[in-house]
């Protein structure tokens, strides 16, 4: 067995010419990972597009039914800051499905990857930041529903706050939120994840993973979840262009073979997914966006799963 990654093409929506959100990247990112020789057709799996309940479980039928429907006043579309389209609303909502299947395949493989998802700044109530429904919220619902996880602890390194994710599982002990993000940077009003570590501007390689391994360990031993669910963002990278950090390629591909192995180590399953990354040349934010795949390809044979 090869380790379970998540396509679909619909992940990819048309927006209008010179859109700063970089939908290309997932279609990108499938051809790149095929074409290096990282994964081979046959280990993707199609998800489906989940049923509107599954969506309410986090978001409210009111705000899901004006998305659906294009019904959203300005103001709503602004804070989203992507333009409503019947084809927007399927990506959307594929992608959610696509984080569940992952979720899924997590839990039988003990590793897997999604090609899309991280979208952490979708409250229950409203989308922002490019986030229109929170997928990480929402497969975590559809599998404690399902009876498959009880504790989910969900490890967020995209270099944005998980605002949204931290807001909906504010009160609940069954979902612990670990957010390491730049203090100063969006959003600019911060929520209380259960644990925030938060950075300074210009933060390099080895400083990040030092204060990364300062907390991993010792968080896995305290929360002892059924499943992780990981945002492997890789805007903290110095050429991000809304990023402020400074971390290299080679330091995004030792974050995700130390956040992987440490937790498959110890006998966690893990649910990949991708994250923000904004570059304007997008060869390169495809390649590092790749480089989850690539660790965790390695992860997967290392510990022969």
């Amino acid at each position: 067995m090869d380790l379970p990654l998540v396509y679909h093409r619909d992940y990819v929506a048309p927006l209008p010419e010179g859109h700063r959100f970089p939908m290309p990247k997932f279609q990108q990112l499938y051809e790149l990972l095929l074409a290096d020789s990282v994964a081979h057709p046959y280990q993707f799996h199609t998800p489906e597009r989940p049923p509107q309940k599954l969506i309410e479980l986090v978001h409210t039928p009111e705000y899901v039914q004006a998305y659906y429907e294009g019904t959203l006043d300005l103001k709503a579309q602004r804070r989203i800051g992507l333009p409503w389209s019947p084809a927007l609303v399927n990506r959307t909502c594929v992608a959610v499905g696509g984080t569940i299947l992952t979720a899924k395949l997590a839990l039988s493989h003990g590793l897997a990857c999604n090609t899309a998802g991280g979208t952490h700044h979708a409250f229950p109530s409203y989308g922002s930041g490019f986030c229109i429904f929170n997928d990480l919220a929402i497969a975590s619902r559809v599998l404690q529903k399902l009876g498959l996880v009880q504790k989910i602890l969900i490890v967020d390194l995209d270099v944005h706050q998980g605002d949204g994710t931290a807001f909906i599982f504010q009160d609940d002990r069954t979902v612990f939120t670990f957010s390491m993000h730049c203090e100063v940077n969006f959003p600019g009003t911060k929520q209380k994840s259960d644990l925030d570590v938060p950075l300074p501007i210009g933060m390099e390689d080895d400083a990040y993973l030092q204060t990364l391994a300062a907390y991993l360990p010792d968080l896995l031993s305290e929360v002892k979840p059924d499943l992780i669910f990981y945002d492997a963002g890789v805007d903290p990278h110095v050429g991000d262009r809304l990023g402020k950090l400074a971390l290299t390629d080679t330091g995004i591909y030792r974050r995700e073979m130390q956040v992987l192995s440490t937790c498959i180590a110890t006998g966690y399953p893990v649910a990949c997914v991708i994250g923000g990354g904004y570059a304007d040349d997008l060869k390169s934010l495809v390649y590092r966006h790749s480089l989850v795949h690539r660790a965790a390809s390695e992860v997967y044979r290392h510990f022969h799963l």
